[in-house]
């Protein structure tokens, strides 16, 4: 259904590309919703409608809920968190589906691989919208797969099941996403892959975050690396490295400054051996152990962090890493520059972090602490800062 833009919608699309650092011009925004540029051009200006699909899609390029496009407040409930009971809905029945039609292999093997990079993008939207029915059709093409060929069925019901955690685990479902990895590790056996095994123990320490079971999980993650095939070459390489990545930041959050160490020395041993890469979802390689590095100083906190500070004067990660990954690493570096008391520098990396994957920063609870610090320290009223701290949902 066309929604007028005579009640604001298009200045409000107008401001919210404003505000984004670095400024979005109109084309930028044409191209990353792929709506016509004469088409955004007409709407900021009021001198046409948008439809709910249009809608949609600069709102996904804008990093908003189409809901802050449609009024001036919007609640911090989104569409994402609408669409997560029928995620919910569609594992219940993971193990008796439905009865409907079986999509042939290669059409669920493209919808798995695009939810994949839609994870790695931080687009949750998008993943929320689609995921329920991918789950209920790799269900059903499981079930429905005589015994010697479910591999590939539970190979994509494991992606597929990851790319619909990212968005429990980002959104606050902890529940459902301890659910969700439960699932994981239901049909890993079934894909006759250990280098999958190993991801989903990367995946599973979620659970031990979202408890701060933080000794538990290092555990977890050690007995998952002993379990690891012997790092003869880059994928098993990249596998056991990325657990040590895991295992050094957990061990940050148990204030265990031998074993992070050691398992980040682990991991940049093994990084040095390969290119930056993507395993099964997880980047791994020299770029994403300095962005760990950096997650392990902020975990240790106190004088550690200084090493976050020096790890980020040196170096920025590349736009080849996956957005979620380098957003990740200014929302941990805005946390270490505002306890070394750099507000002004802290606001910029968040800005960043905005930028790089709008939907990843803006439901990350450091982002909302930090933007709410950050505003009661300002003291005086900054306009920028008080619109992203309402972006944020900061209190």
């Amino acid at each position: 259904m066309p929604v007028s833009s005579k009640g604001g919608v298009g200045p409000r699309i107008a401001y919210y590309r404003s505000v984004m650092r670095p400024k979005m011009t109109q084309q930028e925004l044409s191209d990353a919703a792929c709506v016509a540029l004469g088409t955004i051009r007409k709407i900021e200006r009021g001198e046409r409608g948008v439809s709910d699909a249009t809608l949609e899609a600069i709102a996904d390029a804008l990093g908003v809920d189409p809901i802050r496009l449609r009024t001036d407040r919007g609640p911090a409930h989104t569409r994402v968190h609408d669409a997560l009971p029928a995620i919910s809905a569609a594992i219940a029945t993971y193990d008796l589906p439905d009865d409907g039609p079986v999509r042939p292999i290669h059409e669920l093997r493209t919808a798995a691989a695009e939810s994949a990079r839609w994870r790695l993008g931080a687009q949750y939207t998008r993943i929320a919208r689609r995921l329920p029915d991918l789950l209920t059709d790799l269900a059903r093409a499981y079930h429905a797969a005589p015994a010697d060929e479910r591999a590939e069925p539970a190979q994509l019901l494991v992606r597929a099941y990851r790319s619909a955690d990212a968005v429990a685990y980002k959104f606050g479902a902890h529940d459902l996403s301890a659910r969700l990895i439960e699932l994981m590790r239901w049909a890993v056996p079934e894909a006759g892959d250990p280098l999958l095994t190993s991801s989903v123990a990367y995946v599973r320490t979620e659970t031990f975050f979202a408890s701060r079971a933080y000794r538990a999980g290092l555990r977890a993650l050690e007995q998952a690396v002993d379990a690891t095939p012997s790092p003869t070459d880059a994928p098993k390489i990249a596998a056991r490295g990325a657990l040590h990545m895991r295992a050094a930041v957990i061990a940050g959050r148990a204030r265990d400054t031998s074993a992070a160490a050691m398992h980040l020395d682990e991991a940049r041993g093994l990084a040095d051996q390969v290119p930056e890469d993507v395993y099964c979802g997880t980047a791994f390689g020299p770029e994403s152990v300095r962005i760990h590095e950096v997650s392990v100083a902020v975990s240790l906190g106190d004088e550690h962090v200084g090493r976050a500070l020096d790890v980020a004067g040196e170096w920025k990660p590349p736009r080849e890493l996956p957005a979620e990954r380098r957003s990740g690493f200014y929302i941990e570096l805005a946390r270490a520059q505002l306890w070394a008391g750099l507000a002004d520098d802290s606001f910029e990396s968040l800005k960043v972090a905005r930028h790089i994957a709008p939907q990843h920063t803006r439901e990350h609870p450091w982002v909302r602490e930090d933007a709410a610090t950050l505003r009661r320290l300002k003291r005086a009223d900054s306009e920028t800062l008080t619109n992203f701290a309402e972006w944020c949902a900061a209190t």
